[in-house]
């Protein structure tokens, strides 16, 4: 993987730059749409690709681990083909979700155990492990396997937390470097910053994921339960430290307002789950600031659902068709909302590079974050 810093913004650390995988080319700043288990929830790849417009997208190690299982992976020869989407993919190691598990894990020096969802069974994710495993789902950016510490840790806890994600990464590391693709194409492997909302910490993690030279680095332990103000100062601290010259990824962020936020302090890359979930229960992000498509309001305005046209949606359904649709319980309610959601995303992201290019990015942004934030 290579990355390539094309523009940056004269009144702030944004930059547009270019990520180059086997699978294709990723400009950034990019949002990545989450396919957690093979799927983006009710979106077809064809939509993914010419109306949302998506470069890569997401799987998640735990439950494609869990479910097919990766001798159902690796007989199909990786998750690309698996899945049939033939653009980059990158995998979460697993480290969320078994933090997620509170209840039904068990941390130690050797990794974590915890219980499936699924049907109770006891499993085992360790440093090493996660790396083979993501070796089999055969993404091109692989993630290292890490405790995500609740945003409202006390310091020792976070203090404890990170050494044992920097122990689990020198493990990772080793056993990813030891050992090669399955497939026939190249995996980047990116460690992960942590710190909770501890400056000094997070400098320290900072430092010590940095000293690594790895071909990107992400930023993980945000939007866990702390203040979104400590959130953008953590940012803030990571990116002082962090290479300007390799990729910065900001982990499960964010709302269209924080992806504006993470951009203007260097970040490159962001995934969420909000555009498909809120989607699915009626909110809709729009350039205009955000609407509940099941409100009475929406009854009798045939208007399109955002006037910038994001995607085909916007200008095929009106909102009062689309409330329609929620109120209904229709299927087709669920794959408009997330189809207008992610085209959103994928468009604001795509603004924002443009104007990086142009020089105006911090102006422009001002002006979409007053829009963003309003309720319609």
């Amino acid at each position: 993987m290579t990355f390539e810093i094309q523009h940056t913004d004269p009144n702030s650390n944004a930059r547009a730059g270019k990520i180059t995988t086997d699978h294709g080319v990723i400009e950034t700043p990019i949002f990545m749409p989450v396919g957690t288990v093979a799927s983006v929830k009710a979106v077809h790849f064809n939509e993914l690709k010419e109306d949302i417009k998506a470069q890569i997208i997401l799987g998640n190690t735990y439950h494609l681990y869990l479910r097919p299982g990766i001798d159902t992976l690796e007989r199909a020869g990786g998750l690309h083909k698996f899945n049939g989407w033939d653009r980059p993919i990158l995998t979460d190691s697993g480290g969320y979700q078994v933090f997620s598990l509170s209840e039904n894990r068990k941390l130690k020096e050797e990794g974590a155990t915890f219980r499936s969802h699924i049907d109770g069974s006891k499993h085992l994710f360790t440093p090493e492990n996660v790396v083979e495993i993501q070796r089999i789902i055969g993404a091109d950016i692989i993630m290292a396997f890490d405790e995500c510490t609740p945003g409202t840790a006390d310091y020792q806890y976070a203090k404890k937390s990170m050494e044992l994600t920097h122990r689990w990464l020198d493990r990772g590391l080793k056993h990813f470097d030891a050992t090669e693709p399955k497939y026939g194409y190249s995996q980047t492997y990116f460690p992960i910053v942590q710190g909770c909302i501890y400056p000094d910490l997070r400098r320290e993690s900072a430092e010590f994921i940095a000293s690594q030279n790895r071909e990107g680095n992400a930023i993980g332990g945000l939007a866990v339960g702390e203040p979104v103000e400590k959130m953008y100062e953590m940012i803030e601290v990571v990116n002082e430290i962090l290479p300007k010259d390799k990729p910065r990824y900001l982990m499960g962020v964010g709302t269209p307002i924080n992806i504006l936020e993470g951009i203007e302090r260097g970040v490159d890359m962001f995934d969420c789950v909000m555009p498909t979930r809120n989607g699915r229960n009626g909110m809709l992000f729009t350039s205009q600031g955000i609407m509940n498509m099941k409100n009475e309001k929406w009854k009798n305005d045939f208007s399109p659902l955002d006037e910038f046209g994001t995607s085909y949606v916007d200008s095929a359904y009106s909102k009062a068709y689309l409330r329609h649709l929620f109120i209904s319980k229709e299927y087709l309610a669920l794959q408009i909302a997330s189809i207008h959601n992610l085209a959103f995303y994928l468009w604001l992201v795509g603004e924002a590079r443009k104007h990086i290019q142009t020089g105006d990015f911090s102006t422009w942004k001002k002006g979409m974050i007053e829009q963003l934030g309003r309720r319609l």
